[in-house]
């Protein structure tokens, strides 16, 4: 078994190290790449991706994963090899299903929507991008094709960020949180002016916000001496071995909480891949177990973590260090109260706690209408505008604030957004357990004491890497698989004790 085993090890090597080097294209277009480069960054992407994609699905890989998966059946199910095995034959039966033409165009595709995306964005201009729109979703429907479904089409997607996970089990989750949504926001908006959120809204000079979010993230354990952080139009962060994670960022000149903790949220993606072991590198198994989980860390950083009065306790007076002059009328309860304020908003990476996952729903409605062509990319603007109306009480003043916010459907991420929320809840079930387990966590925030979590989700959740779904590592952490109400629970309390509700 061992020389097979190094054989296949070898071949997914291989495969690992061009999936990063497309992955290292990717970051680099976003961060540093002119816009005129598009044209040759897409077809370089797509011919790693195709490489890639035909070293994988190769046929020796599928004989030595069907002769290993009989020799280690009897393995216990917890096993590294066994779940090497386990992992990569579902990742291998999956991609066979793709022919490699179609992945190499799927991923040149992705590289000039994205670059279409960012100009289009920048020029509030649906036009600039709607081409390379229907495109992505007439691609994302032969893949879906290709993978194969049962009931919805949108099924195959989701499955490809969340193993197993259905959208009818989404759906039913949704409706649960948004029954308990809407009472709370309409609550809390009779309340509203129990906070006062001006300071968050002042001018921030540019350099002193990056300086005091990076200093945030080492706080929390980044290791800057295996990672960076870099400016880009949409945050998001990216890793190239567990020795080489970075994450990017955006500044606002207006608004602290976007920089501030959207380094937090990646930071918290970040923290899961430095955590990745060793012995998984190069092998398939390296990384997260899925979207969800993986968003379980980034929201758990920066809302359980970063919006918590004992976060503020700690941090403040770093705060008023870099910011005197807006400081100065400030204590740390009132910062926490101000970073917490619930306030319905245009922007979904902007938005608070409450409503965020408000955001997440009509993306995921619109995406199931869009790959069931039960809405045009045409129409998309405008009843994007009515769905913020609805769901939010909110309509954008343009394109930029509404549609063309995100950069995932450029991308080609159709079934990413519902992960967003999941992940969420997942964070707030997993912080249960964490205060049950490591006690007081409030204390240790206040002090400025972040490893005892730290240490606690590296050998609850990161040392795992992708061994297990979301519902095996939920399970064996908590006890049971995800859940709604130790978010919806989280919520109440919080915002209860803030409004006065």
């Amino acid at each position: 078994m061992n020389e097979k085993l190094n054989e296949l090890k070898y071949l997914m090597g291989e495969v690992d190290d061009l999936s990063k080097a497309a992955s290292i294209l990717s970051w680099d277009q976003q961060a540093n790449m002119p816009p005129g480069g598009a044209a040759a960054r897409a077809s370089q992407l797509g011919t790693l991706s195709r490489l890639a994609h035909e070293k994988f699905t190769d046929e020796r890989v599928g004989r030595l994963l069907y002769e290993l998966s009989k020799e280690t059946r009897d393995l216990a199910y917890e096993d590294d090899t066994a779940s090497l095995i386990r992992v990569l034959k579902r990742d291998y039966e999956k991609a066979t299903r793709l022919p490699s033409t179609f992945v190499a165009e799927l991923a040149e595709a992705s590289g000039l929507g994205t670059t279409s995306w960012a100009q289009a964005r920048a020029a509030n201009n649906w036009d600039g991008f709607s081409d390379h729109l229907k495109r992505m979703i007439e691609l994302k429907q032969r893949e879906a094709e290709y993978l194969g479904y049962h009931d919805k089409m949108y099924d195959a997607l989701l499955d490809t960020y969340e193993p197993d996970m259905k959208t009818r089990q989404v759906s039913e989750m949704f409706d649960t949180v948004r029954r308990e949504l809407v009472p709370l926001v309409r609550a809390i908006s009779e309340h509203a002016d129990r906070v006062d959120d001006s300071v968050v809204h002042r001018p921030y000079e540019h350099a002193r916000q990056w300086d005091l979010a990076q200093e945030a993230l080492r706080a929390i354990g980044y290791d800057f001496e295996r990672g960076r952080m870099d400016q880009v139009p949409h945050p998001f962060c990216t890793t190239f071995s567990n020795r080489d994670v970075r994450v990017t960022n955006r500044v606002l000149p207006n608004f602290f909480n976007s920089a501030f903790f959207g380094a937090l949220h990646e930071g918290g993606h970040a923290l899961y891949e430095l955590g990745s072991p060793d012995r998984f590198e190069r092998t398939g198994l390296a990384g997260g177990t899925s979207l969800s989980v993986h968003e379980s860390q980034s929201r758990m950083w920066e809302n359980l973590v970063g919006r918590s009065r004992a976060f503020w306790e700690f941090f403040f007076p770093k705060f008023a260090a870099k910011f005197p002059e807006h400081a100065a009328d400030m204590d740390a309860e009132k910062m926490y109260r101000a970073v917490s304020k619930v306030q319905p908003s245009y922007i979904r990476v902007e938005a608070d706690e409450v409503t965020y996952s408000l955001h997440v729903m009509l993306r995921f409605e619109a995406e199931n209408m869009l790959v069931e062509n039960k809405l045009s990319v045409n129409d998309l603007p405008a009843w994007w505008d009515e769905a913020m109306s609805s769901y939010l009480g909110v309509t954008p003043p343009d394109v930029a604030h509404g549609a063309l916010q995100d950069v995932h459907w450029s991308l080609g991420y159709y079934g990413y957004f519902p992960t967003y929320s999941l992940g969420t809840f997942f964070s707030a079930q997993l912080f249960d357990k964490a205060r049950e387990q490591l006690g007081d966590l409030d204390e240790q925030f206040a002090r400025g004491e972040f490893a005892p979590l730290r240490a606690w989700l590296t050998e609850n959740i990161y040392q795992h890497a992708r061994k297990y779904t979301l519902n095996e590592i939920a399970t064996r952490v908590t006890g049971e698989p995800l859940q709604t109400r130790s978010y919806i629970a989280y919520l109440k309390k919080k915002y209860s004790e803030i409004y006065g509700l």
